[in-house]
């Protein structure tokens, strides 16, 4: 059913970043490379590269502000809470993102896919998704949004060169969610906040596992529990790129 991976790394930078990784997990969760979930309250990077892949920003709405985003190409725009961007780094592109106010914490999560080969040196471009532009499913206990790929009947504006899905799931307490996963498509969970089962098995942010769900030709789905203190997960899934 799944692969419970105990490699999920922590970083502390200064004392206002910190980040939980899955580097070095690329090929289990392909087509991302990899996902960081961070606390920022103060400039922490200066200016860096990115080339062959894409670089997406997702800022979650109990953020205290936004992401002042900046780049070589000439993108100058504000990422507030609830919204998203997506850079195609292509052939090579720089790039500088800041809290637009300092001493007030952004949380948010960084997230690197990989691009088809004949599209890795395309021009460096960007998309973005403004807060009030993401949808939403309502559920029975739970809310779904949805700012890449497609739940149910749901489906963000946003059509990225690499056909991803991203969902922010926040579960009330003792409530459930059945997320589908797409045929031949890999799907992991990465938990926010709170206790959350995965088809049985508990997980929280504190621990250094992650559930994935390997790629089948046949419809899995993942099963989300809370406990009566509620939960917020976030599921990742696509088709593997298989460039190893």
């Amino acid at each position: 059913m799944t692969n419970v991976i105990a490699s999920i790394q922590r970083a502390n930078i200064g004392s206002h970043f910190r980040a939980f990784g899955l580097r070095g997990m690329s090929a289990l969760i392909d087509p991302f490379i990899n996902v960081d979930h961070a606390w920022m309250s103060a400039p922490t990077f200066p200016p860096h590269p990115h080339a062959g892949f894409s670089a997406i920003s997702y800022v979650f709405l109990d953020s205290e502000t936004g992401i002042d985003n900046r780049d070589s190409i000439g993108t100058h725009n504000l990422i507030r809470p609830g919204g998203l961007h997506w850079i195609t780094a292509g052939s090579g592109i720089v790039h500088k993102e800041d809290p637009a106010e300092t001493g007030r914490t952004v949380h948010s999560l960084q997230i690197f896919v990989g691009l088809a080969r004949n599209q890795q040196q395309v021009a460096p471009f960007p998309l973005s998704l403004e807060p009030q532009d993401v949808p939403v499913a309502e559920l029975p206990g739970a809310k779904v949004r949805v700012p890449l790929g497609r739940f149910g009947a749901v489906q963000s504006p946003l059509s990225p060169p690499t056909d991803v899905t991203m969902l922010d799931i926040s579960l009330n307490g003792d409530a459930e969610c059945v997320v589908p996963v797409a045929v031949n498509e890999t799907t992991f969970v990465m938990p926010i906040f709170g206790v959350i089962e995965v088809n049985g098995t508990r997980f929280d942010r504190e621990d250094l596992k992650l559930p994935i769900f390997k790629p089948r030709t046949t419809r899995q789905d993942i099963i989300l529990k809370t406990s009566r203190d509620g939960a917020k997960v976030m599921v990742f899934g696509g088709k593997p790129l298989n460039h190893a």
